[in-house]
């Protein structure tokens, strides 16, 4: 496992490979399908994002309110599907690294592949575990939106597999071409 601080360069993201796992520390942010629809309003309107895009992480997510005495609750990942028509547009703006679970569409790809990003998946199923990697958390945007609000987070060796890497390898050839060898 290779361990990568955000943001991330285009150095270092054209060192990863489809299949590979990271564990991933720095400042991340959560953005959800309300959310991502509100940064496309602003961006339409010639506003900026809530947050400096170049070379951050997305993680689409909607944190689960902290029980008593964690940072917060359960964060696993959306799918990311969901998110496919908005992504080329924020990946355009800056943005780098989006996290998340399930396949990205040719789109997306092309734009990853175009704009030097990356695309990692998280564990579904796992987000009480994943919790334990935020070390820090706070709203950075649309408190209106609760758990669909852009959150600021700290996180510390988050496991992540590369699921698409900057020159479109997805993790699903990556697991074909192996199976073929």
């Amino acid at each position: 496992m290779k361990c990568i601080q955000t943001p991330l360069s285009g150095e270092v993201i054209k060192n990863l490979r489809a299949g590979e796992g990271v564990l991933l520390t720095g400042v991340i942010y959560t953005a959800r399908d309300a959310a991502h629809k509100r940064m496309a309003e602003l961006l339409a309107s010639g506003m900026a994002l809530p947050f400096d895009a170049d070379g951050q992480a997305i993680y689409y997510a909607g944190p689960c309110p902290a029980p008593p005495g964690r940072i917060i609750g359960s964060i696993g990942p959306t799918t990311s599907s969901r998110m496919d028509s908005y992504s080329p547009l924020f990946i355009k703006e800056g943005l780098r690294v989006m996290i998340g679970k399930g396949p990205r569409s040719q789109e997306v790809i092309d734009s990853i592949m175009e704009h030097t990003g990356i695309y990692f998946a998280a564990v579904g199923g796992a987000g009480a575990i994943l919790s334990l990697c935020v070390k820090q958390a706070e709203i950075a945007a649309f408190e209106d939106l609760g758990t669909e609000a852009v959150y600021r987070l700290v996180v510390q060796d988050m496991p992540l597999v590369v699921a698409v890497d900057c020159f479109g390898d997805s993790l699903m050839f990556y697991k074909q071409n192996q199976q073929k060898e």
